[in-house]
């Protein structure tokens, strides 16, 4: 009898273990990851457009131009789908006139006042390009270069990186700075960005995202009636020019 329970437990953990890898295998047939050519900057830059999709319908498409997420599909409570991001539908609109729709920034986001700030006794001067101020990184930020990219993919989740080599001295900082960005998607309807940066000598940065959002879906009107609460013990609070205030 001893023999047949062995047997049985031995049998019941193999069971186990390939039910586990047949769901990993499942999960991962559902989830779509598609990559095709987006346009082509002024500079003759070749634009690539991904598109990351779960089991469950929730879509984001990412192009190279800025790190961009141009399209955000995602169900509200009762399973309708829309996407939430404003954006345009082609290169053009981004390359003409873009507010930094859904871009990485960097690479210090927000206003740095005149442009300028002191690291270890030096003084630096930044591009000022918002009216006396530095804004998002300068005139060429990071959501205006064409990002290196390469699709990922694991057990569970499907995505995107990209890479970026801001030389020193670009818009006025201090060091060579390696930027990746990581854009991931799971079957949890998860959509989550990783930063990570290193450079060879002191210097500043303050990466972010800056998709603007309407959870009505783009073209359903203002966002007036809706209300978003941060779960946050700190704010930064800011001038009448959006300059941090320094007590």
């Amino acid at each position: 009898m001893r023999t047949i329970g062995r047997i049985s437990i031995a049998a019941l953990i193999i069971w186990m273990i390939v039910s586990f890898l047949s769901c990993l295998k499942e999960e991962k047939v559902y989830m779509k990851l598609g990559k095709k050519p987006f346009g082509k900057t002024a500079d003759g830059k070749e634009v690539l457009l991904y598109s990351l999709q779960n089991k469950n319908g929730m879509e984001v498409r990412i192009m190279t131009y800025g790190g961009s997420v141009i399209f955000l599909r995602i169900p509200d409570r009762t399973g309708q789908f829309a996407d939430v991001v404003l954006g345009y539908d082609n290169l053009d609109g981004y390359l003409k006139n873009n507010p930094y729709f859904g871009g990485i920034i960097g690479r210090f986001g927000n206003r740095i006042a005149k442009g300028q700030f002191n690291l270890n006794g030096k003084p630096y001067q930044l591009t000022v390009n918002s009216g006396e101020n530095h804004l998002h990184g300068g005139t060429f930020g990071f959501d205006k270069v064409v990002w290196n990219s390469e699709e990922i993919e694991s057990d569970t989740t499907i995505g995107v990186r990209l890479k970026y080599s801001s030389p020193e001295g670009e818009e006025g900082y201090p060091g060579n700075l390696d930027v990746t960005v990581i854009y991931t998607l799971n079957n949890a309807n998860e959509l989550k960005i990783e930063y990570n940066a290193t450079t060879d000598k002191p210097t500043i940065i303050n990466l972010t995202h800056h998709s603007y959002f309407n959870l009505a879906g783009a073209g359903e009107g203002d966002i007036l009636g809706q209300e978003v609460m941060i779960n946050a013990d700190q704010f930064t609070p800011v001038d009448n020019k959006l300059i941090l205030q320094v007590n």
